[in-house]
This record gives C-alpha cells, sequence and structure tokens, in this order.
C-alpha cells in the first residue's frame, strides 16, 4: 500500500488516542527498527514504537539492557525519515532516564528532535519523579508496568508479573501513579488478564497489552514476532500471521539455485550497448600497454 498513490492517512494524535479509549475504538501498536518496517506497518497501525527490543530482536542480544542511547537514535531516525502517519513513540533505554532529571529531559528531547512524538519508559512508583520532568517539558510519556524487560535480572528472567496479592495491588497503584504524573498510555506486559482489564477499566488513559489479555485499550507485538520472522520458542502471547522466516529462506533458497544453474540473472535483468557500441566492444583486443 503506497502512500503516493492515495490520499495521504491523517496524523495519529496522542487526543485522538484518548477519543478512541473513551469510544472503545481498539488501537493498534506495533515496532519498527528501520525504514522497510515502518513503510510496511504504517498505513496499518496506529502506533509504532521504536521498541529497545531491538537489542534481542535484530542485534543479537540477549536481552534489552545492552541497548545505547546511541542505538536508539540510529533507529528513531531511520524510522522517523519515512514521516509516518502512526504516532511514533521511542523507547528510552536502560540508564537513559535513570541519571536525574537534566539527563532525563536531555535524553527524551533528543528523541523529539529525532522526530518521535513521544518517548516510553519503564516502571512504576520510582519512576514518577522522572515522568512528570518529563510532562512538565512538554514531552509526552507513555508508561510501561508489569513484565519490564529491563528489570529482568530482578525479576529473575522474563516472568508473568502480578500473580500474587500485593504485586497485583502495586501494580494498580503505580498505573493511576503513573496516569496521575501525566501519561498518556500505559503499556501492560505479561500480567493475568483479569488484572489489566481492571486497570483498564479503572484507568481514563489507555491501555496497550502484550501478554496481559484482550480487555486493554489496544494491543501491541514486535513487528517480527507477527510476521513468524523470529527462531524458536515464541511466547504463549504471541500469534504469528504467516512464518515469514521459512518464507523468506525459501524465496533466498531459489534464487540462489537460479544463480547455480545459471538461469540468474536472465536477459530482461540485464542492461544492452547500442549496436555500435556493441560492435566496438566485440571487436576490441588489448594495446601493448595495457596486456602488460
Amino acid at each position: 500500500m503506497s502512500h503516493s498513490s492515495e490520499q495521504p492517512l491523517e496524523r495519529v494524535t496522542i487526543p485522538a488516542l484518548q477519543q478512541w479509549k473513551d469510544k472503545g475504538r481498539r488501537v493498534v501498536m506495533t515496532t519498527a527498527y528501520d525504514a522497510v518496517a515502518a513503510r510496511i506497518a504504517d498505513p496499518i497501525v496506529d502506533i509504532i514504537l521504536v521498541g529497545d527490543s531491538v537489542g534481542n530482536v535484530c542485534l543479537g542480544f540477549d536481552n534489552t539492557l545492552p541497548v545505547s542511547l546511541a542505538m536508539m537514535n540510529h533507529h528513531l531516525e531511520a524510522v522517523a525519515r519515512t514521516r509516518p502517519h502512526a504516532l511514533l513513540v521511542a523507547d528510552m533505554p536502560f540508564l537513559s532516564f535513570h541519571v536525574g532529571s537534566e539527563d532525563t529531559i536531555r535524553n527524551a528531547g533528543g528523541f523529539l528532535q529525532r522526530g518521535a512524538d513521544a518517548v516510553k519508559l519503564e516502571g512504576g512508583a520510582k519512576r514518577i519523579e522522572m515522568v512528570r520532568a518529563l510532562v512538565d517539558c512538554d514531552i509526552p510519556v507513555m508508561g510501561h508496568l508489569g513484565l519490564t524487560p529491563q528489570s529482568v535480572n530482578v525479576m529473575g528472567g522474563f516472568k508473568v508479573q502480578g500473580r500474587t496479592t500485593d504485586t497485583a495491588l502495586r501494580l494498580l497503584d503505580d498505573a493511576h501513579r503513573l496516569q496521575e504524573a501525566g501519561c498518556f498510555a500505559l503499556v501492560l506486559e505479561g500480567i493475568p488478564a483479569e488484572l489489566a482489564a481492571r486497570a483498564t477499566e479503572s484507568l481514563t488513559i489507555p491501555t496497550i497489552g502484550i501478554g496481559a489479555g484482550a480487555d486493554c485499550s489496544g494491543q501491541v507485538l514486535v513487528f517480527h514476532d507477527v510476521l513468524g520472522l523470529t527462531e524458536g520458542h515464541r511466547p504463549k502471547f504471541v500469534r504469528a500471521y504467516t512464518n515469514g522466516f521459512q518464507l523468506f529462506q525459501e524465496a533466498l533458497s531459489r534464487w540462489a539455485a537460479d544463480i547455480r544453474k545459471g538461469a540468474f540473472p536472465g536477459s530482461e535483468e540485464c542492461y544492452r550497448l547500442p549496436d555500435q557500441l556493441r560492435h566496438a566492444v566485440a571487436n576490441w583486443v588489448p594495446s601493448s600497454s595495457t596486456s602488460r
């Protein structure tokens, strides 16, 4: 689907998301780490997240912790150049919002200067001060609660959260504190469906679920997971809509086979010399100076 041949899509805004929450219209969000993925996703989704999940999805890391601000800037700039109609949100990577308000504001502001519409940061009560500082500077913030990947070491792995009374009630409290601090939406990841439903019902801002049941205001999955581009074990909450990894390998295999049997490139993939030049080239012989 090409923007150039159709009416340009209307830009998604934060007020629009709030209106959709009030009307019960579900929000669709996926990731993009480069211009190709952004162009594929943009006509379809409402929010594009340049996630620090780029670390384990694309860069070969085991988790998101090694992803730096410079890496995030690199991928954000690639996506922003496509000028998406979707709301463009950038993840604040580990250590980019843990070091004081001044540095947090500078780091998040840099994302907006590079084309992001908003930033996302992980954590609850501990991050309230940072959220307030950003919102006070007119930097829109999306919160992230539940299974927060940057806390993988504290959690002891990628485990479902909110399964005890204390942790479930703390999550609800954190959700409301983030709303009061000015977050325009919350990602709820890896929590029981009933807990996410209660959070969504009690909040006025939208919730975006990932492994949090069907009652959130919207859903997010990683682009590569939806298209089946990731190998190995997939989390319970992932539904792949095609086997992209296999499809891409099959296409590459056919191409490689054509090369090996001399079927690629064909005449339709070749450039041709003008007749008069073809004759000159065919009759060319090396001179003594070029043959040495």
